[in-house]
């Protein structure tokens, strides 16, 4: 089995786990908060219920990528990952603004609520410590595998967690000051942190679809590792981009322009295997060598060491 087939799978597993918990927490929650007359317990199990819309996002993703390239799609289709990871963000963005606006619509009401029951708080308890438990599975998976949609997802969790926790205070200071209010007023902060959170993930998938890097310390270690070879100098029109968990990497380093053709092949190849020291997670390296000395006009695209200080 390949490393990207192993991976495919460790990701269907993972849809799989994520799909079957948040559909037993969604429930609990959604059937707990309608007993006990807690709208805050509701609004976190609709937040959970777009958690089982996006393990399912998951799940169909995790098989697109299994597709091999075509002609269509030479790359192959592994940013389907990243696709699914703003899809994702967009479900969340939806369901923390409809949240909302039923929230307000409620506090604009002035209704007199009655006192949510105290079996609320047993469902946001078990909702804590499975969504915490789920949220370290999917980091550390999405971590090990380098997968932007396990990640999205695992971040998604330990949102769920903080948003749990909210809640579980606001019942608590509920029953303590027999303030009913207090309960409306937390599903509207819950509503109010998903949409912060989503769109903070929305800006995130919005990079790697770019073809934008989070971590820009990749450059530097391009930039040291063709200062090893000792016939390589001034990289330049640096481009590199994920693609999945992978590192496409191409550019531009100078060559005395008395090599023979061989001898710059050479010297490109070593440049090629100091990167990849640098960088295990590359798929492929493109070097273009040029004379030493040849003046160029200013690059529209592409990072040296330049711009990378600048």
């Amino acid at each position: 089995m390949t490393d990207t087939q192993s991976r495919n799978r460790t990701i269907v597993r993972a849809a799989y786990f994520s799909l079957g918990t948040n559909i037993f927490l969604s429930l609990l929650k959604l059937v707990m908060g309608w007993l006990s007359g807690s709208m805050a317990v509701i609004a976190d199990g609709i937040d959970s219920l777009s958690d089982v819309l996006s393990s399912l996002i998951l799940l169909f993703t995790a098989r697109i990528i299994n597709l091999p390239p075509d002609p269509r799609h030479p790359y192959g289709y592994t940013k389907a990952d990243t696709v699914a990871a703003k899809l994702v963000a967009f479900i969340i963005l939806f369901a923390g603004i409809q949240l909302a606006i039923a929230t307000v619509g409620s506090l604009r009401e002035g209704m007199i609520r009655e006192m949510p029951s105290a079996i609320a708080i047993v469902a946001v308890v078990v909702s804590i410590v499975g969504k915490h438990l789920l949220a370290l599975y999917l980091k550390t998976t999405g971590k090990r595998i380098d997968s932007p949609m396990l990640r999205a997802n695992a971040r998604n969790m330990q949102n769920d967690v903080v948003i749990s926790v909210s809640v579980l205070c606001g019942l608590v200071l509920t029953h303590v000051l027999k303030m009913p209010l207090l309960d409306l007023l937390t599903a509207l902060a819950v509503s109010l942190w998903i949409i912060f959170v989503a769109i903070r993930m929305i800006i995130s998938s919005s990079r790697e679809l770019m073809d934008g890097v989070e971590d820009q310390s990749v450059y530097t270690n391009i930039i040291a590792a063709v200062e090893r070879v000792p016939m390589a100098t001034n990289p330049h029109r640096i481009r590199a981009r994920k693609m999945a968990h992978y590192y496409m990497i191409a550019l531009d380093v100078e060559v005395d322009g008395k090599l023979t053709l061989d001898e710059a092949h050479q010297v490109g190849h070593q440049v090629e295997d100091e990167i990849r020291k640098a960088i295990p997670s590359v798929y492929d390296v493109i070097v273009h060598m040029e004379p030493a000395g040849v003046h160029h006009p200013a690059e529209a695209f592409g990072v040296s060491s330049k711009n990378l200080s600048s």
